[in-house]
């Protein structure tokens, strides 16, 4: 009896050992793999960063471009409006009433200064022409009867009042002469005058005909509301731009703005601050400040919206990017960076100016990187999930 009863309790403890040791074992292997599970999530919360396959259905909705660099703007954009440099613009009138017979040039056409650019019927020029013809053949005529009248006298065979009344009239018809001759001269004519009655309109300086209205058979005269062409060089353009009042101390003269257009979204074109309005506009409360660009490769075009930007330093220039491709965590701004193919990390960056469309990148990012533009928001959704 005291045999089998050992053998029991010997059984039992062995159960009780058997046991603690299969859940011992047990126990350590799930701390094992926790502390596994841990130090990968760690890891992956340390860096940052997505490791996805390249035909992953995540990178469906990811957008990637590179940072651009551009000149770091001082104040907020503000909108403008690209016009004619006047100083290098002609817009082109009819100094005569008439009717155009004739036009020469086209809308887009290179001309040089005294290129024809029309001809006008025109009776006023006809008479001008006339006058001036007139004027010229009197003078010959009066000019040989005291010549005529000197010799005379000289020879003892007219009197001294014949010869003044002769020199007076020579006098007279050079003046007369002199006057026809301005007068065509008024109208712009460098040509020898005819009573043909034709007019030619002429470039008044080198430029391309950047606009054209008239046609064949349209009656123009001095004096009228629009030009018949405006020549302009088109390299050469203003900027206008409306500062609100409380802006002013931030803009001076021959500082660099940046302008921008829709028509090219990624490109910014260089100018400089050339007047400041002294009076304020009462109704807008605003100064007009007037930029100078100039576009080589004939981009800008007149009558343009742009939005432009004073900026620090031209030869300054900070990464740039989508407003898309940022979002906030606690008090601070990130954005993923593509370090390699379907590798995306998540980076803390300092942010600078920021307008409607873009943000300036102060700190943490580097022009050339590769920047998601596009599904930020659910990579870190992933990041976070992972965590």
């Amino acid at each position: 009896m005291i045999k089998k009863g050992n053998n029991a309790v010997l059984i039992l403890i062995t159960l009780l050992l058997v046991t603690g040791g299969s859940y011992w074992v047990w126990q350590k292997y799930h701390v094992i793999q926790a502390e596994k599970t841990v130090e990968k999530v760690a890891a992956r919360t340390a860096s940052d960063t997505l490791h996805f396959l390249p035909d992953a259905p995540q990178l469906a909705f990811v957008k990637v471009k590179p940072a651009e660099a551009f000149p770091e703007p001082l104040i907020d954009g503000l909108n403008a409006r690209i016009t004619y440099d006047d100083n290098y613009t002609a817009r082109v009138f009819p100094p005569i009433a008439g009717r155009v017979t004739k036009i020469a040039v086209e809308a887009g056409q290179q001309v040089r200064t005294g290129d024809p650019l029309l001809w006008i019927d025109s009776p006023d020029y006809a008479q001008g022409a006339s006058d001036s013809l007139k004027a010229d053949a009197d003078l010959a005529r009066k000019k040989a009867d005291y010549e005529r009248a000197r010799q005379l006298f000289d020879g003892k065979g007219l009197a001294l009042k014949d010869l003044e009344s002769a020199e007076a009239d020579w006098r007279q018809a050079e003046a007369e002469a002199q006057r026809a001759k301005a007068r065509m001269k008024n109208l712009s004519s460098n040509l020898v005058a005819t009573a043909e009655g034709k007019f030619i309109l002429r470039a008044p300086i080198d430029g391309v005909i950047s606009e054209r209205q008239v046609n064949i058979g349209s009656e123009v005269q001095p004096g009228a509301a629009n030009s018949l062409f405006v020549i302009t060089n088109p390299k050469h353009l203003w900027v206008l731009v409306d500062l609100p009042e409380q802006q002013i101390e931030k803009v001076r003269v021959g500082q660099p703005i940046s302008v921008e257009v829709d028509a090219y979204p990624n490109e910014v074109f260089l100018a400089k601050i050339s007047v400041i309005s002294e009076a304020l506009d009462p109704v807008m409360r605003r100064f007009q400040v007037r930029c100078d660009v100039v576009d080589s490769q004939h981009k800008l075009r007149p009558e343009m919206y742009a939005r432009v930007s004073t900026i620090v330093d031209e030869t300054i220039k900070v990464p740039r990017v989508p407003n898309t491709a940022l979002f906030t965590q606690g008090l601070y701004s990130y954005l993923f960076v593509e370090q390699a193919p379907g590798v995306l990390q998540r980076r803390r960056v300092t942010l600078g100016l920021q307008d409607a469309d873009f943000t300036y990148i102060k700190e943490g990012l580097h022009a050339g990187e590769r920047v998601v533009t596009s599904g930020a928001i659910l990579l870190n959704s992933e990041l976070s999930g992972s965590d």
